[in-house]
Parts: C-alpha cells; sequence; structure tokens
C-alpha cells in the first residue's frame, strides 16, 4: 500500500493532482484544503496518501496535514460514507470547523455539505463524536501563492464544485452571488462561500 508520497506536481486541478515520482504519474484525489496549500506545477510536494483498493480500481487520495488524513479515515469509517463524500466532505468544511461541528452534534452545519442530509450527519455525529481527539485542530497554513486574474480563479471554482457534483449552472450562480456579496477572488473562500450557496 502506498502510504506517502515526495516527487514533482506535474499538474494541480482543484479536487485531484498529478504527482510525478521518478517518471511514473500518480493521480491523487485532493480536498480543497490540500489544492489550496500546494505550490505551484514543477514544485516538490510531499502528500501522506490513503491507498483506497476496491475489486476494479486503486485509488488514491492525498493530504498535506496528518490531521486531514485522519479525520478522511474516520470519515469513510463511517456507514454510508464513501472515500469521494467523504473528500466532499472536507472540501466543504476545513478540518478545525468539520471536527467542532461533529463534536457540538451540529447537524445544521453538516448538512451545508452537499451530499449529507440529515440522516447521513446524525451517524456522523453519534459515530465520530468521541473519536476526534487526537485531531490538533489546526488548519493548514495556505501556500503564497501569486493573484490570479478572477477568471482563473472563477473556473478553479466552478471545476472545483462541478467535480463535486453540483450542476453546472447552479455552481456558476453561486459563484455569481459570492462575488456580488463582496467574497474576496481568491479560490478558498470563494470556494466555500459558492458551496454554501449552491442549491
Amino acid at each position: 500500500m502506498i502510504g506517502f508520497l515526495r516527487g514533482l506536481l506535474h499538474e494541480k486541478h482543484p479536487n485531484e493532482i498529478v504527482v510525478d515520482v521518478q517518471g511514473v504519474g500518480y493521480l491523487v484525489t485532493i480536498p480543497v484544503s490540500t489544492f489550496s496549500a500546494l505550490p505551484g506545477p514543477g514544485s516538490e510536494v510531499k502528500l501522506r496518501i490513503h491507498t483506497h483498493v476496491r475489486e476494479d480500481a486503486i485509488a488514491l487520495f492525498g493530504f498535506l496535514t496528518p490531521d486531514e488524513k485522519m479525520l478522511f479515515e474516520k470519515l469513510i469509517s463511517v456507514s454510508g460514507i464513501g472515500p469521494k463524500l467523504a473528500i466532499t466532505v472536507l472540501s466543504g468544511l476545513p478540518v478545525p470547523d468539520l471536527a467542532a461541528a461533529i463534536r457540538s452534534s451540529n447537524v445544521t452545519q453538516l448538512t451545508r455539505v452537499p451530499g449529507i442530509g440529515k440522516k447521513t450527519a446524525e451517524r456522523l455525529v453519534v459515530e465520530l463524536r468521541d473519536k476526534l481527539e487526537m485531531l490538533g485542530g489546526k488548519a493548514p497554513a495556505a501556500a503564497a501563492t501569486p493573484a490570479m486574474a478572477m477568471s482563473a480563479v472563477d473556473e478553479d471554482v466552478l471545476s472545483a464544485l462541478v467535480n463535486l457534483g453540483c450542476p453546472r449552472p447552479a455552481a456558476e450562480a453561486a459563484i455569481r452571488k459570492a462575488r456580488a456579496a463582496g467574497v474576496a477572488a481568491e479560490f478558498e473562500p470563494l470556494f466555500r462561500r459558492a458551496l454554501e450557496l449552491v442549491r
């Protein structure tokens, strides 16, 4: 099983990256928090990896911090939550907020994440409330990145929302609303606000 990857960042997209490890490109699915903190293509990256094996596929899920990986593995231990939905949950809420919502039984906050209904949120609370003591409670620091043109940020946010299962027209409308509300032209704040608005 692959537990760690170090290599050059070959491609970077909001929900997945390709890491070049000595000429072999590994496709890794990542949450938005990891995407925001990664450097640009061509830079060296180090990722903690969860290898998910199914009968028909082997998938890699990558994280920059131990807390992200630990919470991902806690999430997929819950009945009805697979790796893709776990990545959506981690993308919808920063690790400290997600852990706090589960610990405080804040079902309303959890159901704002696409794909999480009331029953699933309640199951998350029941099964994980007492299992999150090990989390450090610190969000990964965002890496300094050059200012992007507004349209490029919009496209990245749109891509991330669509990849998480949001219908494209609803995602575009949510981005416009977030912009109108004065959200900064930066990927993570715009993504999180648009995710709250998309319906």
